[in-house]
């Protein structure tokens, strides 16, 4: 184990460091592109501090873009790291938060809590962890009676859930005339447009100790892989493992739902390329999740923001576009 240790290390620090690259040269695309103009040379003397006086542009850049950028970047790392607890607790490479009804719960709070009149944080990120821990139970309860790390009860159970999810969605927009929700269903494709450097820091603060967290765990996430004995040969306690890992990411994702909405397929997409690109190795596939998770979030909405001709369309349709083709592959490869 002592040998291993410094190469393990060598490997988390030149992978992060790479991707880190990679999330600041995305972050720095996202908030230079865009329909009002500004660009790289713009954005390069601001930060200089010698650029050319424009307090329009400058709003438009550090208090418009630089906050949605900010905000893609946490909803990507937590959609990313969520989904490769997901299936590395459940042992099934298809797992995560969207595709198990996990995000849905989630909305279905989220939309409770804001009909209630409550404020986003606590209230309506209260409201929507609760729908979260809700549909985590239902999905359990289930899965159970077979085992629960049986892929195809798994799938079926989610793919029910989700739709339960989404007709009670669409049955709580039916329902009401309030004004606040006359744009609900963007908000739901993934609406990162409306959002202020006051709710991205909350949001930050929120999810930022689960990702410590997580990776405090992810040497206990390489021993579950291996199954359950041997994981409690190895001293690891296999209840209070799985309840804290399973709470911490339906924390995570209830967070950035109730801020953004439906985001699918992040958590299926980014595990699986860094797990190629970087072996199965949960140590290092934390922090990857992370920096990756967060890079191509930024990337899928700046693509939502240039691609049509006018307007913008949700992020969600992005990832969605990529990772609905990636699943049906992936569902098709594992059942060879």
């Amino acid at each position: 184990m002592t040998a291993e240790k410094p190469f393990i290390l060598k490997r988390i620090l030149f992978s992060s460091i790479l991707l880190l690259l990679v999330l600041a040269a995305v972050m720095f695309l996202g908030i230079s592109i865009g329909s009002t103009g500004g660009g790289f040379k713009f954005v390069v003397q601001n930060l200089w501090g010698d650029g050319p006086a424009d307090t329009t542009l400058e709003t438009i850049v550090w208090r418009i873009r630089f906050p949605r950028v900010l905000l893609a970047a946490l909803v990507g790392a937590t959609l990313s790291l969520g989904g490769l607890v997901f299936q590395a607790l459940l042992r099934n490479p298809l797992a995560e938060p969207y595709i198990l009804g996990i995000s849905g719960g989630s909305a279905i709070g989220a939309i409770i809590g804001i009909l209630m009149g409550l404020s986003r944080f606590p209230g309506v990120g209260l409201t929507a962890f609760i729908g979260s821990t809700a549909t985590l139970a239902l999905l359990l309860m289930m899965s159970a009676g077979q085992t629960i790390l049986k892929k195809d009860t798994l799938l079926l159970s989610g793919v029910m859930v989700n739709a339960f999810c989404a007709a009670v969605i669409m049955f709580l927009v039916s329902i009401t005339q309030d004004a606040r929700l006359h744009n609900i269903i963007f908000w739901l494709m993934g609406d990162l447009s409306l959002t202020e450097m006051k709710q991205v820091a909350i949001l930050a603060a929120t999810i930022l100790p689960c990702f410590v967290l997580l990776f405090w765990c992810s040497h206990a996430m390489n021993l579950l892989l291996m199954g359950k004995e041997m994981a409690q040969s190895m001293g690891i306690n296999i209840k209070f493992m799985m309840v804290l890992l399973l709470v911490a990411t339906s924390f995570m994702v209830s967070a950035t739902v109730s801020h953004c909405g439906l985001i699918g397929f992040v958590g299926l997409v980014m595990p699986h390329l860094l797990r190629l690109l970087l072996g199965p190795d949960h140590r290092v596939l934390v922090p990857a999740c992370v920096l990756g998770g967060g890079a191509y979030m930024v990337f899928c909405d700046l693509l939502a923001r240039i691609l049509p001709q006018q307007g913008e369309m949700p992020a969600g349709v992005i990832t969605a576009l990529i990772g609905a083709p990636l699943f049906i592959y992936l569902l098709k490869r594992s059942n060879r």
